[in-house]
């Protein structure tokens, strides 16, 4: 396939990240209470604890949401070579991490937090790779 020999480190990081977002979604998803009731004990003490719900249907919506567009990215990059959409996706995908990133703060889950950095750097690398 040509989208692989001209776009090889951007289709692979695409991918990569399209199967991490898209999977924590519908896990998010599948099992909405067990996800719910792990996030609810992990923040039982932070300043976040009464607004569990919402930020996790928040996070939700952001996995889905980018997980889609990098979907959509993909093709177009496969179609048009456009790598518009791929870019807001990897983005929108930042930002998720962001916000995790904040809530494993403010939880003191330092450890949590600092696997996130892995995951972040893939998503800085795939935006500089996509707007070269």
């Amino acid at each position: 396939m040509k989208i692989f020999s001209n776009y090889p480190a951007e289709v692979l990081t695409l991918l990569f990240l399209i199967v991490t977002f898209l999977q924590s979604g519908i896990d998010k998803l599948r099992d909405w209470n067990g996800n719910l009731s792990f996030i609810k004990g992990h923040f039982k003490n932070s300043p976040l604890k009464s607004m569990v719900p919402l930020l996790l249907a928040i996070v939700l919506i952001v996995e889905i949401a980018a997980s889609l567009l990098m979907l959509v990215g993909v093709y177009q990059l496969y179609t048009s070579e456009l790598k518009e959409m791929a870019a807001l996706g990897v983005a929108l995908s930042a930002v998720s991490l962001t916000f995790l990133l904040i809530g494993q703060r403010l939880a003191k889950d330092y450890a949590g937090a600092m696997t996130l950095a892995v995951y972040f750097i893939i998503c800085i690398i795939g935006l500089y790779i996509l707007n070269k």
